[in-house]
């Protein structure tokens, strides 16, 4: 008879067995400072070992911060030829790899983050790669997961001379405030940056009405922005660490994204 501890065992040997690492085998990765207004803030950063002015790409990272996962986003693009840096963009707010679950590190630490630090901090990230020798951040790219999904509509809006957004399942509204002024859909319409938003079919966190409208907003923009749905996935599944992840859809989906990159100069 199978124990519950078998079977616990059996479901995380299943994740360990579908979570991707990427080595760093001729690349250049670790962990950098990046200045900022009031001081430094931490980021992981990941680019070919050889000389050269790679492109640039922001990654964005999910609410769990830049965790292993977004350091091997970071790493993959960087084997692409990609000058890749992801910064911590609420380690003001506090560490949320201290937090039990996702209501305790939204309640603590994301609800409480300003949009305009967050585009700050993105910008000095830039500034970052620009100044490194290492990189063309006039070819800027951005990436973002899940919070970072709905922060690449943000920074898009923000940055017209970024040259490719993509967003993997960001909320598009829901989280107006002070300190957020406008969601994803209040922006879709004035868009200029080309984004590539890649969204699941069953998703608890972004509603179908809420893409159709979105949709429907960045169609009157003169960005060519678009928007591809996955059927039959949840949302985070392009994270191979967790459950939702779908290999097939992860697979394509990146597919996309590089190609959407390409297609757009970076």
């Amino acid at each position: 008879m199978q124990s519950d501890d078998d079977g616990f065992a059996r479901a995380a040997q299943a994740l360990l067995d579908q979570v991707i690492t990427t080595d760093t085998l001729g690349l250049v990765a670790g962990e950098v400072s990046i200045a900022v207004a009031g001081g430094q803030i931490p980021g992981y950063r990941a680019a070919p070992a050889g000389p050269g002015q790679h492109p640039v790409v922001l990654v964005v990272q999910e609410i769990f911060g830049v965790h292993e996962h977004i350091r091997d986003v970071c790493r993959r693009l960087a084997k692409q030829g990609y000058f890749a840096i992801a910064p911590d963009l609420y380690v003001r707010q506090g560490d949320v790899s201290q937090l039990a679950d996702i209501p305790e590190i939204f309640s603590k630490v994301v609800l409480k983050v300003p949009d305009a630090q967050v585009c700050a901090d993105l910008d000095a990230a830039l500034a970052f790669a620009r100044d490194s020798g290492q990189a063309d951040a006039d070819r800027c790219a951005l990436v973002g997961f899940c919070w970072g999904g709905r922060i690449a509509w943000v920074y898009a809006a923000h940055n017209p001379k970024l040259k490719a957004a993509v967003s993997y399942y960001g909320l598009l509204e829901g989280m107006k405030s002070d300190i957020r002024a406008q969601d994803p859909l209040d922006l879709a319409a004035q868009l200029e940056v080309p984004v590539l938003g890649l969204y699941a079919g069953h998703d608890d966190y972004v509603q179908p009405e809420a893409i159709v409208r979105m949709q429907a907003g960045i169609e009157q923009s003169a960005s060519g922005s678009q928007i591809v749905v996955f059927p039959n996935v949840d949302h985070g599944f392009n994270a191979d660490y967790r459950p939702t992840y779908n290999r097939s859809a992860a697979n394509y989906a990146w597919k996309l994204a590089g190609e959407w990159f390409k297609d757009h100069g970076v």
